[in-house]
């Protein structure tokens, strides 16, 4: 997986860039390079008393020509596209230091985790169940049936403060008493860094969390 990173300090992508383009490079030009080496050898080692018939010749001359085209072809591709992912980053730059807000989650240090639930609309009644970086539930409380943003407050049921660290977030909808759906919710998070990832940007936040940048719904200024 080629990565490359946009973060404050963009030393590291021109490294990284080079690396990657030099080894696609290496690998396009691997059929080139055998079919060069076998038209070699088989000029060298034909019988002259019976040379290879000159329109089998003219046909692996033909091929040569558009294996060498396709291999220049490729190339030329390879190179749009770390252009285009390296301007996408360049754009996004802009983003660290904001918050991003999508289904991911959310980084706690004692101030309170903005929310955006999602229940059911024909649901009639909505609980916010917390888990913690382990995948445990730490809370479970009813919520209006509504897409309002909520602030999560982290503290456990003695009114004292949870540890910091990651925090998942899911919205259970039900209806007549009955589970009908649990969906993930949206949280905000501090964007650190910018990477691209398999030609994808992706966002790093706060905590370590990573989210696509395609998947984020909004996008408002760091507190």
């Amino acid at each position: 997986m080629d990565t490359t990173t946009l973060a404050p300090s963009t030393g590291s992508t021109a490294t990284t860039t080079a690396t990657t383009s030099a080894s696609s490079q290496k690998a396009l030009s691997s059929d080139f390079t055998t079919f060069l080496k076998m038209l070699t050898v088989q000029m060298q080692n034909q019988d002259p008393l019976d040379p290879v018939d000159s329109a089998d010749y003219a046909v692996q001359l033909a091929t040569f020509s558009g294996v060498e085209q396709q291999v220049k072809t490729n190339d030329l591709l390879g190179s749009i596209s770390g252009q285009l992912t390296l301007s996408g980053l360049s754009d996004m730059a802009g983003w660290v230091g904001r918050q991003v807000r999508a289904a991911m989650p959310a980084w706690f240090d004692g101030a309170p985790v903005t929310v955006s639930p999602n229940p059911l609309a024909l649901a009639d009644g909505a609980e916010l169940v917390v888990r913690d970086a382990q995948g445990k539930e730490v809370d479970r409380q009813a919520i209006p049936v509504s897409s309002d943003p909520i602030e999560w407050a982290g503290v456990g049921a003695d009114g004292s403060p949870m540890a910091s660290g990651l925090y998942s977030f899911e919205v259970v909808s039900t209806s007549g008493g009955e589970e009908v759906s649990t969906d993930p919710a949206e949280v905000y998070g501090t964007v650190t860094e910018v990477r691209a990832v398999d030609g994808k940007a992706v966002l790093v936040t706060q905590g370590g969390s990573m989210v696509a940048a395609d998947s984020v719904t909004a996008l408002r200024m760091g507190s």
